[in-house]
């Protein structure tokens, strides 16, 4: 590689340790961009349209949005007392835009909507599906088997034949005789309607697990008098319910185990007395 000359080398030397001419002109183009913005804010100090360049942050932001939102007025044709959209009073509506938990309307309409629930279940607790009574005596077991009346006649007999019914999975058709006979007893035309409606979903309705075996003449009658029930509302229909046990349950209950092992055990106790 050829050798350079001495004066060569003199001026490279000269040369790279010169600054660069960007260097040299940088703190001038600094100075005249800080004379400018001096400037621009100066002359924007008086115009109240000019935002400036400024972005905020945290705590200022929030102070800021909050000036900028203007509270919304009143709507002209709003009922008086109905606070506005930004408004969170005590006496909130439906339509407030917070839409929480705690809103007074909410509150109400829910228990509102509780009340009827509340009685049903009040209602329902009513309809008896046991009855008290004491142990039957041997009479009265040979009596049931004489006819259907005599065991249906006391709350002995009928508990005795309500459990033969479940080992059949046919109890409902005792507890619909049971209710319609709890209904009876009623005069009160609220509780009527709504012990109806009650035995109605229970019994009647072909949604029901418990629905009851009815033809539809029966059927068609209750859904029509269902707009005004009374007491006697399901008299047919327990008349065929009733009709229906005597025919085909009760035979088999008077051969069933059930009725033969409490006979047995109250002739056992009548004999050691």
């Amino acid at each position: 590689m050829p050798q350079l000359s001495q004066d060569s080398q003199e001026c490279l030397q000269k040369h790279f340790s010169r600054p660069s001419i960007w260097t040299q002109f940088l703190p001038l183009f600094r100075a005249q961009r800080y004379n400018a913005d001096i400037h621009q804010t100066t002359e924007n100090e008086g115009d109240p349209r000019a935002v400036p360049d400024i972005k905020p942050m945290g705590s200022e932001r929030m102070e800021m949005r909050k000036r900028q939102v203007p509270a919304a007025p009143d709507a002209p044709g709003a009922a008086p007392g109905q606070p506005g959209v930004g408004s969170r009073g005590s006496n909130a509506c439906c339509f407030c835009w917070c839409c929480c938990c705690s809103c007074s309307c909410l509150t109400v309409r829910n228990q509102e909507d509780q009340r009827p629930t509340i009685a049903s279940h009040e209602l329902r607790a009513d309809l008896p599906t046991w009855e008290e009574s004491p142990a039957p005596t041997l009479e009265e077991v040979n009596a049931w088997a004489q006819s259907f009346d005599k065991l249906m006649v006391t709350p002995a007999g009928r508990n005795a034949f309500r459990e033969f019914l479940r080992t059949e999975f046919s109890e409902e058709n005792m507890l619909f005789w049971m209710a319609c006979e709890e209904l009876k007893k009623e005069a009160n035309k609220n509780i009527i309607e709504e012990k109806a409606r009650i035995i109605y979903e229970d019994y009647i309705s072909i949604l029901s697990p418990k629905e009851v075996s009815l033809d539809s003449r029966v059927r068609e009658g209750i859904n029509r008098d269902m707009v005004e029930p009374s007491q006697h509302i399901f008299d047919d229909a327990q008349l065929q319910i009733y009709t229906l046990m005597h025919r085909d349950s009760y035979p088999r209950f008077m051969n069933s185990t059930v009725y033969k092992d409490l006979l047995q055990s109250l002739s056992e106790k009548s004999i050691e007395a």
